[in-house]
């Protein structure tokens, strides 16, 4: 594990960088997924004996980047998961979409749902049969020649509910094909980016919190310019 993926270590957690494209826990493809590159990257650095302890607290879809927490001990999972149940974490996340985008703040709300079978969601405008309601805060921080830079804040945890929320207005995100991009990217990931991530520490109490550097790609390096 590159040391430049870990944004925070100690005893009790650990916060890593995603890269876009990454599992976080296994699936049926077979991919080696982040927790257990984390696992054999703690195994290796404080010779750990046999198995290591990782709790999945919480995920990213695998096209998205940015900051994700794992717990390293029973305790801290568990603080940590009713910390992110009873949301009082804060999320906030970047997304790259078409422009014109306006008005340049506001907030999204729509009723989600979701369709295991293609594992996407739809969101609708109004409350329809299995829905569940979602909602979101945006800021348009940057506009580029073909892109705005949104600043999301998530007050709901809806699957792609950002994806979804931002394609139902017609400005899917950049290279997200699933909900609408008219192209790919092409590393196959979607230009939306875990940005910032605020918790309280499950052990010492103190409010932390995590800035997540975007992707090393010209796009996002034209995003950071001035």
């Amino acid at each position: 594990m590159n040391p430049s993926e870990i944004l925070y270590e100690d005893n009790h957690l650990i916060v890593i960088n995603k890269t876009p494209g990454e599992l976080i826990q296994g699936d049926k493809t077979g991919d080696v997924p982040l927790v257990e590159r984390v696992k054999a990257y703690i195994k290796i650095k404080y010779n750990k004996p046999g198995a290591v302890f990782l709790g999945v607290v919480h995920r990213l879809d695998r096209p998205t980047s940015g900051a994700i927490v794992f717990a390293r001990t029973s305790k801290a999972l568990t603080r940590l998961n009713r910390q992110f149940n009873e949301r009082t974490t804060k999320k906030i996340y970047w997304a790259l979409v078409s422009n014109p985008f306006t008005p340049a703040n506001g907030s999204l709300i729509h009723w989600m749902v979701r369709n295991p079978k293609n594992n996407k969601s739809k969101a609708f405008i109004k409350e329809v049969p299995q829905s569940k309601k979602a909602l979101l805060d945006y800021q348009k921080k940057k506009e580029l020649d073909r892109y705005s830079l949104l600043e999301v804040v998530l007050k709901t945890g809806r699957h792609h509910q950002i994806r979804a929320q931002l394609s139902a207005i017609g400005h899917p995100i950049k290279g997200d094909l699933k909900y609408g991009a008219k192209r790919s990217n092409p590393d196959g990931s979607i230009c939306l980016h875990a940005r910032r991530l605020e918790l309280d520490h499950p052990v010492s109490k103190d409010h932390l919190t995590f800035i997540a550097p975007p992707p090393d790609t010209e796009l996002w390096g034209v995003v950071l310019s001035d």
